[in-house]
């Protein structure tokens, strides 16, 4: 299974709220042009790598909605609406069951108490890593190990350090068998059996990257985390994330992706 083989993605636009999402640094602002910009950069990117997009009209009363990847996970077989760990997210699931609707018969969601963020959950081709943290609790993990399991998936649950937002902020799959992980996380030996490359000092933030199908999307930020995946052999697409940084967030944060089942 090649996960990272997609020919379709949800996306929605920022609203102008956006500049008042969820962020650790609450004097790094962004502004909605400089997020709007870096968007429109990613949906033309992923646009460019062959997929099909759905595009979600804003939601101005909920300022971190352009981050859709925390409201779902989306398969070839079937789709899971989550429940964001974060109390002002949590309606979100609501704005984004329609879109899941649309696309697949098959839509599992969480129930009351059931708190997972999509920015938690690493899919490989063996496993799905589940990463308990502060979005993501032991209810919410327990309901969508269920799940996947219906879907054909096995799954492992790990504790994300206490210093990453969301697994994923720290880790993302580049091939079959490789996982590019930031220190702190590849220190933690969770990843045994996988080989994996640690983003090179001071470029933590590299390791929200996204591999979709032969291009591998990069916060421009990171010229030696580039490098180190260009000697893989494989082409990088640097896009802008500087806003986007500001809200904690990053690439893989912005789009639910799959593979509809006749090109899986």
């Amino acid at each position: 299974m090649r996960v990272f083989e997609f020919s379709t993605a949800i996306v929605r636009e920022p609203g102008r709220s956006v500049v008042k999402g969820l962020k650790s640094d609450p004097q790094a602002v962004p502004t909605y042009e400089g997020v709007l910009a870096e968007h429109r950069a990613y949906v033309d990117a992923l646009a460019a790598a062959g997929l099909s997009i759905d595009i979600l009209k804003p939601l101005e009363g909920f300022p971190d909605s352009v981050f859709v990847e925390d409201t779902a996970l989306t398969f070839s077989e079937g789709a899971i609406l989550l429940r964001p760990g974060a109390p002002s997210r949590q309606a979100e699931r609501d704005e984004v069951r329609g879109a899941l609707a649309r696309h697949f018969a098959n839509v599992f969601e969480l129930g009351v108490g059931e708190y997972a963020d999509g920015g938690d959950v690493l899919m490989t081709p063996e496993k799905v890593f589940i990463g308990l943290s502060r979005r993501t609790n032991r209810l919410g993990v327990e309901a969508l190990t269920r799940y996947l399991g219906t879907l054909g998936r096995k799954v492992l649950v790990v504790q994300t350090p206490a210093t990453v937002l969301h697994f994923k902020s720290a880790c993302a799959l580049l091939s079959e068998d490789t996982i590019v992980a930031a220190k702190a996380l590849a220190a933690t030996g969770i990843f045994d059996g996988y080989r994996v490359l640690e983003t090179p000092e001071g470029e933590d933030g590299a390791a929200n990257l996204v591999r979709v199908n032969t291009q591998v999307l990069l916060d421009g930020s990171y010229p030696r985390t580039a490098e180190m995946i260009a000697k893989e052999g494989l082409e990088v697409k640097l896009l802008p994330v500087t806003e986007v940084a500001k809200l904690d967030a990053g690439l893989s944060c912005m789009s639910l992706r799959w593979a509809k089942p006749d090109e899986d």
